[in-house]
C-alpha cells in the first residue's frame, strides 16, 4: 500500500510540475505545425528529462548544499520569468515585424530554444527537492523518473494538440503562443511572491 501511495503521489507531483511544460508544448505545436515525430519525441524527452532532473538536484541540494540552495532560491523564479519573456517576446516581435510571411514558411524549434524552454519550465521544480527530502536516494530517483515520464506523456499530448489548433489559427497561433509564454513567466514570478 505504501508503494502505491508513493507512486500515486509521484504521478500527481509530475502532473502538477508538467503544467508549464504542457503549455509550452502546445505553443511549440502552434509554432511548427509540421513538426516531425522525431522532433515531437525529442521535445517531450527534453521537458521530461529536465522535470526529472530538477527535483533530484533539489533533493541533492537539501542533503548536501542546503545553504547554497537557500541563497539561490529567491532568484529561480526570476530566471524562469526572463527566459520565458525572452522566448515569448521574440515570437511576438516576429509576428509584428513579418505579419504576412511567405506562404508555407514555418519557423523551426531549435535545440537552443528547446533547451531554454526546458530549463525555464522546470527550474521551479528544484524546490520539489524539499518535498521529497525525506526519501532515500533510490526513492528520490524513482520519484524523479516518474515525474519525467508523466511530463513526457503530457508534453507529447500537448504538442499534438498545439499542432491541431495551431494549423487552424495560423499566424495568430504564434502571437498567442508568445503571449502564453510571457503569461507563464509572469505566473511563475507572481506565485513566488505569494508563497
Amino acid at each position: 500500500m505504501e508503494t502505491l501511495l508513493f507512486i500515486f503521489n509521484s504521478i500527481l507531483l509530475g502532473v502538477g510540475l508538467a503544467v508549464d511544460a504542457f503549455s509550452v508544448s502546445v505553443v511549440n505545436g502552434f509554432h511548427e505545425p509540421d513538426m516531425s515525430t522525431y522532433k515531437k519525441n525529442g521535445m517531450a524527452i527534453a521537458f521530461g528529462g529536465f522535470q526529472a532532473l530538477m527535483p533530484f538536484l533539489g533533493w541533492v541540494a537539501v542533503h548536501f548544499m542546503l545553504t547554497l540552495f537557500t541563497k539561490a532560491e529567491p532568484f529561480i523564479p526570476w530566471v524562469a520569468f526572463f527566459l520565458l519573456l525572452f522566448i515569448g517576446g521574440k515570437m511576438i516581435v516576429e509576428v509584428i515585424v513579418d505579419p504576412q510571411p511567405e506562404a508555407g514558411k514555418v519557423t523551426r524549434l531549435t535545440r537552443k530554444t528547446l533547451l531554454i524552454q526546458a530549463i525555464a519550465t522546470s527550474i521551479d521544480a528544484l524546490s520539489v527537492g524539499f518535498t521529497i527530502a525525506e526519501y532515500g536516494v533510490i526513492s528520490a530517483l524513482v520519484a524523479a523518473a516518474i515525474i519525467g515520464v508523466v511530463t513526457f506523456v503530457i508534453c507529447r499530448v500537448g504538442v499534438v494538440l498545439g499542432i491541431k489548433v495551431g494549423t487552424k489559427l495560423n499566424r495568430g497561433a504564434t502571437l498567442l503562443g508568445g503571449i502564453i509564454l510571457i503569461g507563464i513567466g509572469i505566473e511563475i514570478l507572481v506565485t513566488s511572491f505569494i508563497k
